[in-house]
């Protein structure tokens, strides 16, 4: 097959668009071999198997590893299992509808509608240090400092201990790419510790003297163990800004390379609700989500016996032309917008409306306080192709 599914590849990973259409319409269900994984890149396939319980984001609750003819993990990472597998993400039914159910009692709507000035003025704060430099790494700036900021605001983490956040985060989220290094996943081990550690600590303090925090209603709810506790606070802190950073980069360079959309955006500042969906499908930050094989499955003819991986092309599913009409077209007019970005079924991102508060405040400010905004160098996206961003975002504000 030309245009080769290769995530290892900067060449795919800045471009993998032109390869999804051609495994859509060719091979829809397709067996990779070097990250041994079906591949499933159509709209369709990949919202059902999405809400499909023959498929888990963990088999564990219903087998061992050699059961389904798998390898347990090398001794050496287990702190990073261990963190990993307390967090609701990859916990199935009955364990993750109680978790997600103890969660939701303190991540309440009412919680994060109150976030909403705070990111407001974190935002305007953010933007106007940046147009006052005459730009930069837009990344680096705004993109990154905002979201990393509100999730610290939220769980109570103090102020002079938040520049750890984002390298933590980074680490751990290393061990999501397709086949990690042994140096990747030893750094993912030693941020599983060090963050742990650090908020185990938290915890125990915020249970004896509670604040107005997540970390102290988390800690104040009956039912949820400590490891518990500890794992629901990384993925919080990894799935709510990992994904907002990239849509921020991802975004800004699509707005840049298309200065109509860019112009319509400003004259137009209402549009921003229907601007940040179409941010989140054109250019998908999370571009593969993984799920276990439970009972042999059929996808379009093809059989995926139990134990399997699938491996569901968010990116592709994003720009399939039977969901979208014109889908390489970049619009942020569009109304008709089923993307899958924050996933569907039971695991859908419990964090999605504070992502589009997050989105919006950053989006709206930068329209606002930045209106000749460009490009100063070529964006150049990081290795990574499951979380996919940019390395940095050099503009200059005119």
């Amino acid at each position: 097959m030309s245009h080769a599914f290769d995530p290892w590849s900067p060449e795919f990973v800045a471009a993998p668009y032109p390869t999804y259409a051609r495994l859509r319409e060719e091979s829809p269900v397709l067996w990779f071999e070097p990250s041994r994984q079906y591949l499933i890149s159509r709209h369709e396939d990949v919202n059902a198997l999405l809400r499909d319980r023959r498929l888990g984001r963990s088999y564990l609750h219903v087998a061992t590893h050699e059961e389904m003819g798998r390898s347990a993990p090398p001794d050496y990472q287990e702190p990073f299992w261990t963190l990993n597998d307390n967090g609701m993400l990859d916990r199935e039914p009955p364990d993750h509808t109680r978790l997600r159910r103890l969660v939701s009692q303190a991540f309440t709507p009412r919680r994060v509608e109150a976030l909403r000035p705070v990111v407001q003025r974190l935002a305007d704060e953010l933007v106007d240090a940046f147009v006052a430099e005459g730009g930069g790494d837009l990344i680096a700036n705004v993109a990154e400092p905002l979201p990393v900021t509100v999730i610290a605001e939220l769980l109570g983490i103090p102020e002079a201990d938040r520049h750890a956040l984002r390298p933590w985060s980074a680490a751990i989220c290393g061990m999501y790419e397709l086949n990690p290094s042994r140096e990747t996943a030893e750094a993912a081990v030693r941020a599983s510790e060090e963050f742990s550690e650090y908020l185990r600590a938290l915890a125990r303090r915020r249970k004896d003297d509670p604040r107005d925090d997540l970390v102290s209603a988390l800690a104040a709810v009956e039912g949820l163990s400590e490891d518990e506790l500890i794992g629901t606070c990384v993925l919080l802190l990894n799935a709510g800004h990992e994904a907002t950073v990239n849509v921020t980069g991802n975004g800004w360079r699509a707005l840049l390379l298309h200065p109509e959309q860019h112009l319509a955006l400003q004259e137009k500042p209402e549009l921003i609700g229907t601007a940040v969906e179409e941010l989140m499908r054109f250019d998908t930050p999370l571009q593969m989500f993984e799920r276990w094989v439970l009972e042999d499955i059929e996808v379009r003819g093809v059989t995926i016996p139990r134990g399997s991986e699938v491996a569901l092309l968010f990116g592709s599913a994003n720009h399939d032309p039977a969901a979208f009409a014109d889908p390489e077209r970049f619009d942020v007019t569009r109304r008709d917008n089923p993307h899958i970005s924050f996933g569907a079924g039971i695991h859908y991102c419990l964090g999605a409306p504070l992502a589009r508060i997050e989105l919006a405040a950053s989006f709206g400010a930068l329209l606002a306080k930045a209106p000749g905004l460009r490009l100063s160098s070529e964006p150049v996206y990081k290795p990574g192709y499951v979380i996919r961003g940019l390395k940095s975002l050099d503009v200059s504000v005119a």
